[in-house]
C-alpha cells in the first residue's frame, strides 16, 4: 500500500509515494519510512526546490547555518525539510555540512567575510541577513570557519531586534524572487518570516500559515506599525497606519507602498504580539 492515508499538506509534511518521515507513521501509508538526519546549510545559501532539478521551482531558501532534516540522499540531492519551518523539498547535497551550534546571527542586510581581522584584508564572501555562525569573538571580529566577520554586522543568537519593520527596511531594494529569503532575492512571506525571526518571533513560511499569527483586526480598527497584512498570497508589515513594506512582485523589489493599493475583501489584517 502506498500514498497518503490522511489529507496532509505535502509542502510542510515530508511524504512521497515511496518514502515518508517516520514521524508520520500512523498518519501516512508509505513503502518506507526514514528517520531525519540533521544537517546544516554551508557557507552559501541554497534553494529548496520542489523537484531534484536545478531549474525546478524554488519553494524556499536555506540560509547559512540553518538546519535541514535529510530523509534521503540520491543523485546529488538531499530530500527532506527545513528545520525551522518544516518546508519540504530538495536541496543540492553539496551545500550541506555537519551542524554546528550557532553563536551569532547576521543582523544587517549582509555581512562581509574577510581573510583575517585586518581592515585591509581582502574580502572572501558575504553572508546574508539571517545566516547563523559558530565562532569566537576576538576584538571587533568573530572568527569563524569561513573567515572573520565584523561584530558590527552580527549579534548573539540569544539577543533580538525589537522592531521587525526596522529589520525589513534594511532590505529595501532587494529583488523580488519567489521562494527567496535573502538580499539576493526575497518574496513577501520570506521577508516577514525573516524579520520576525530576527526579533525572536518564530513565523511560518507560507502566507496561508501566517493567517494564524496574532489576532485579527476588524476593518474599522486603525493599523499601526508592525501589523501584519496578508493579500493575494503575499504578506507585508505596516510602517504606520497608511504605508506597508513588502516584497512587491509588481515593483520587482522590497519597497514601501500605501496599503490602500491592496484594500479590499481579500486583505487580512493581524496584530502580532511583538
Amino acid at each position: 500500500m502506498t500514498g497518503p492515508s490522511l489529507p496532509l499538506d505535502s509542502r510542510i509534511h515530508a511524504f512521497r509515494h515511496d518514502l515518508a518521515d517516520i514521524a508520520l507513521a500512523g498518519r501516512i501509508i508509505a513503502s518506507h519510512y526514514a528517520r531525519p538526519l540533521t544537517r546544516s546549510c554551508g557557507a552559501h545559501s541554497t534553494y529548496v526546490r520542489r523537484d531534484p532539478d536545478p531549474d525546478a521551482e524554488a519553494v524556499s531558501e536555506l540560509l547559512p547555518g540553518e538546519p535541514f532534516a535529510v530523509l534521503e540522499y540520491a543523485a546529488g540531492w538531499a530530500w527532506g525539510y527545513c528545520g525551522a519551518d518544516h518546508i519540504v523539498g530538495y536541496v543540492e547535497a553539496i551545500g550541506l555540512t555537519d551542524p554546528l551550534a550557532a553563536t551569532h546571527i547576521v543582523c544587517e542586510r549582509c555581512a562581509p567575510v574577510a581573510a583575517d581581522d585586518q581592515i585591509t584584508s581582502p574580502l572572501l564572501a558575504t553572508l546574508p541577513m539571517g545566516a547563523r555562525l559558530h565562532g569566537e569573538e576576538h576584538g571587533a571580529c568573530l572568527t569563524t570557519e569561513y573567515g572573520c566577520v565584523s561584530l558590527s554586522h552580527l549579534r548573539r543568537v540569544d539577543e533580538h531586534d525589537s522592531d521587525p519593520v526596522t529589520v525589513a527596511e534594511r532590505l529595501i531594494g532587494a529583488p523580488f524572487l519567489p521562494g527567496g529569503r535573502s538580499h539576493y532575492g526575497i518574496d513577501g512571506a520570506g521577508l516577514v518570516q525573516l524579520c520576525l525571526g530576527l526579533c525572536g518571533f518564530a513565523a511560518p513560511r507560507l502566507p496561508e500559515q501566517m493567517r494564524a499569527l496574532g489576532g485579527p483586526l476588524p476593518q474599522s480598527a486603525p493599523l499601526r506599525r508592525g501589523d501584519l497584512v496578508l493579500f493575494d498570497h503575499h504578506a507585508g508589515l505596516m510602517i504606520d497606519d497608511l504605508l506597508m513594506i513588502h516584497a512587491s512582485p509588481h515593483a520587482g523589489k522590497v519597497t514601501v507602498d500605501p496599503v490602500a493599493m491592496v484594500e479590499g475583501p481579500g486583505l487580512e489584517r493581524r496584530r502580532l504580539p511583538i
